[in-house]
């Protein structure tokens, strides 16, 4: 099979508030792939989302402003230019507190709604 072409990403929704943009270049909306999803976000500053266990591994990079990562045993932030990974099975809680953010997530297999388990 050649390479393909994803010449756009699709917006979907997102959950938290204020509203964040998730951009999915590579997963199961916009290129129909199930082992992995790509998505370019952009989270407002003062934007939070449920706590999750996921059923997939995240890999997060920071390109622009600082995400917070809270876990089990405490919390920690990641700025710009590190990474995150965090571990399917394992809970997790991202929050953009203090600044606007850019970040890339690469999930695996792809994010679905149905495997992230977000607390109530």
């Amino acid at each position: 099979m050649p390479p393909k072409h994803i010449e756009s990403p699709t917006t979907v929704p997102a959950v938290g508030k204020p509203p964040k943009t998730i951009d999915e270049y590579v997963g199961r909306v916009n290129s129909r792939t199930d082992m992995v999803s790509v998505a370019k976000m952009q989270s407002p500053k003062g934007w939070s989302e449920p706590g999750q266990t996921p059923e997939f591994d995240e890999f997060t990079v920071v390109l622009r402003g600082t995400l917070r990562v809270e876990h089990q045993t405490g919390h920690f932030e990641v700025s710009a230019g590190h990474a995150v990974i965090a571990n399917k099975g394992e809970w997790v809680r991202y929050s953009t507190p203090a600044e606007d953010t850019e970040y890339i997530a690469v999930c695996a297999p792809a994010f679905a709604p149905n495997l992230v388990h977000r607390d109530e």
